[in-house]
């Protein structure tokens, strides 16, 4: 449904909108595994998956997916029963996928990161009997097999990613994916080779758009992770929109690197491409070497990306030595790309940083820039149907254009809420005045809107630093600090300080060739000389690298709270 009732601040954004593009989305009203029925239709042949040299036609995908849907349904998997699906990036991840969406069951994609004790959650919350896993994490999964009384897993699935790749490739192939199959596997674990060799053909598909088809988890900062509820519908409209935002086409080929389980990389580096047909390029691992390598291989015109690969791939010593002239897309989210990296990115390829800003609970982007008139630093605009407001945290009221507060929005993309937590969707969804009594979301997103009506982050709302009295947006100092030549990565927290009462710290790690050159005291010196005195970092940490999510957005939390430990001793 088209909605009309964006406020009337928010219409200067239309005047960037890109060329040719209506601003209302039709969304497909079929299954999801349509769009892999239609492209193997239309496009047998044709290179669906690149892993590490070895190549899988859209055919080869459609009929794996098929296998995998009927073994399922054998196992007793029905229309909305949870599957866990806990591997990393592969071809057995996009086949596991669709293989449960084919069996009408919902996906519940896992961070390849989590253990033992951390999967136990996903189990029990979801209720999931089945699980499909790697086969290097499988004895995170072995406490949970053979459950009694309906609960705990009835089967797991076990994937060896090396069955797709052939003995003959000349790309660096990662250690997990090398491994070779264990040599036994316990009882109610079944070999993906086995299961899918011997599977009877699924029945006949009847879930709708309104069904539930995806059950990302949030990455539960506060208290347990949450399942966000996602429906057939609201997954396609961000694939769908995708692909018209970038002009994507059947012979768009992507650079997949970032992690499947999370809605960003699901979302854009795989759903999008199947609904279009194109093609994807797999790493399990992020490798520069490698990632360049496939770049000037295949062809690679569109690599999704983070700000943290972004610099690692622009550090390589031989950058220049491969053809990127291919690339057409170079895009992402999930923290700003410092203006020093966009520059250098632009130098290397010509090509802007597109940014974005999503949710788990949109099922990824709710704001694009415009390809045509990116900004810098900048979440974007809002994309198709999507009402973003900045209001007031307190009161919800709408904000004036510049002034910072909480980025609410409503679209078709939003989940319908949390699974099994209804108190937790009741505290994410409000109404707000003058929002046409629709439901929006909170993101907890602190931002302002400028003049073009392009959305700006400040930061997280609970992550501000109050120096003096004075706020510091860590986010703002972190990208100053990355135009310092010997930074490779830095996280800015709080600490505590008995006259300011917070004062900044930076958690640095230096490129290779600065280590040993460079001093704590040379940063603090610097970052007086080119910020304002209250924001440059009184406290200068250096590190030798910095904890990150599965995802690969770095786990400041996770470094304010060994801070605040120290603080407190």
């Amino acid at each position: 449904m088209q909605n009309k009732s964006q406020s009337p601040r928010h219409g200067a954004h239309f005047a960037h909108w890109p060329p040719g593009l209506p601003r209302h989305l039709s969304i497909p009203q079929t299954h999801l595994f349509h769009n892999l029925q239609v492209s193997a239709a239309r496009f047998p042949d044709k290179a669906a998956i690149h892993y590490y040299g070895s190549t899988l036609s859209y055919a080869q995908l459609h009929s794996a997916c098929e296998r995998l849907a009927g073994w399922l349904q054998a196992q007793g998997v029905q229309r909305g029963d949870r599957v866990l699906l806990y591997l990393q990036n592969s071809p057995q991840w996009v086949i596991g996928y669709h293989g449960i969406l084919r069996a009408d069951a919902v996906v519940v994609p896992v961070n390849p990161m989590n253990r033992r004790d951390e999967l136990r959650h996903y189990v029990d919350d979801t209720g999931a009997r089945i699980a499909i896993v790697g086969q290097e994490l499988l004895d995170e999964a072995l406490p949970y097999l053979g459950g009694s009384e309906g609960r705990g897993l009835a089967r797991v699935l076990v994937a060896v990613y090396g069955d797709f790749v052939g003995a003959a490739t000349d790309l660096a192939v990662p250690d997990v994916v090398a491994a070779p199959p264990r040599a036994a596997l316990p009882e109610g674990a079944v070999a993906w080779r086995q299961a899918l060799a011997a599977a009877p053909p699924p029945g006949p598909m009847q879930a709708g758009p309104d069904d539930l088809a995806v059950m990302p988890y949030t990455s539960g900062t506060t208290g347990a992770p949450k399942g966000c509820m996602h429906t057939h519908r609201s997954v396609m409209c961000t694939a769908v929109g995708g692909v018209l935002w970038f002009r994507v086409s059947q012979d768009s080929v992507f650079l997949s690197v970032l992690p499947l389980f999370h809605v960003t990389g699901m979302a854009g580096s795989m759903n999008g491409p199947i609904y279009a047909g194109a093609t994807m390029v797999l790493l399990t691992r992020w490798d520069r070497d490698t990632a360049a390598a496939c770049i000037q291989r295949y062809g690679v015109t569109v690599w999704q990306s983070i700000a943290t690969m972004v610099v690692d791939f622009l550090s390589h010593p031989r950058v220049n030595e491969f053809d990127l002239s291919s690339l057409v897309t170079v895009r992402g989210g999930g923290a700003a790309m410092p203006e020093a990296v966009a520059l250098k990115l632009r130098e290397l390829t010509g090509l802007a940083y597109g940014e974005g800003y999503g949710m788990s609970e949109a099922m990824a982007a709710t704001h694009i820039n415009p390809p045509q008139r990116a900004k810098p630093q900048c979440l974007g605009i809002p994309v198709f149907d999507v009402d973003a407001r900045v209001v007031d945290p307190a009161t919800l009221q709408e904000l004036p254009q510049g002034e910072v507060g909480e980025i609410v929005f409503h679209g078709p993309q939003l989940m319908q809420g949390y699974w099994n937590d209804p108190a937790a969707t009741a505290e994410a969804f409000v109404e707000i005045p003058n929002g046409d009594g629709q439901r929006f979301m909170r993101s907890g997103d602190l931002g302002h809107i400028d003049e073009d009506g392009y959305f700006f982050m400040a930061d997280r709302l609970k992550r501000m630093i109050n120096a003096s009295g004075y706020k510091v947006w860590p986010a703002e100092v972190e990208s100053l600090m990355y135009r310092h030549p010997a930074i490779l990565e830095a996280c800015v927290i709080a600490a505590r300080d008995d006259r300011r009462g917070e004062t900044v710290k930076a958690v640095v790690v230096l490129k290779p060739d600065h280590v040993g050159r460079v001093t704590e005291q040379a940063l603090a010196d610097w970052s007086r000389e080119h910020m304002a005195a209250y924001k440059a970092p009184r406290l200068i940490e250096f590190a030798a690298s910095l904890p990150k999510s599965g995802s690969g957005k770095v786990l400041w939390r996770e470094l304010q709270a060994q801070q605040d430990a120290r603080d407190r001793a």
